[in-house]
């Protein structure tokens, strides 16, 4: 599984990819992997504001349905319309055409103490599965 060394990770296995004040959100290919086929995903509007593990949004596979938590506070800037009609990116490109939400952060990415290294989410991942 892949875990990109330029983003953050949470326990919850969601990922952020920070660029100045904005991050693009998504879960992890282990996240993605573990759910299986991905057949729907609930995305809120652009617009609404979250703070740090609130939920904002639901995604359901061929084995479960799960909810989504905002790792770090911000306001929605942009939505994946595209995961509307091919929620198999979600699978096929976590990191890429699988992206979920970009935010606007609105506290500095230091208040979530529980964001974590690529490194750090590899060494979670491995425990959580022996």
């Amino acid at each position: 599984m892949d875990f990109p060394k330029d983003l953050k990770y949470s326990k919850s296995h969601e990922y952020l990819k920070v660029t100045g004040n904005q991050a693009i959100i998504g879960i992890t290919s282990y996240a993605s992997h573990e759910l299986g086929d991905i057949v729907y995903i609930e995305l809120p509007e652009t617009g609404k504001s979250y703070n740090i593990g609130e939920k904002f949004g639901v995604i359901e596979s061929v084995k479960s349905v799960s909810e989504l938590y905002i790792p770090n506070s911000g306001k929605i800037v942009e939505v994946n319309k595209e995961l509307n009609d091919h929620p198999e990116y979600i699978n096929q490109d976590p990191y890429g055409k699988g992206w979920m939400i970009k935010v606007e952060l609105t506290s500095e990415l230091n208040q979530n103490k529980d964001l974590i290294s690529a490194d750090e989410y590899s060494k979670f991942v491995l425990a959580e599965t022996h």
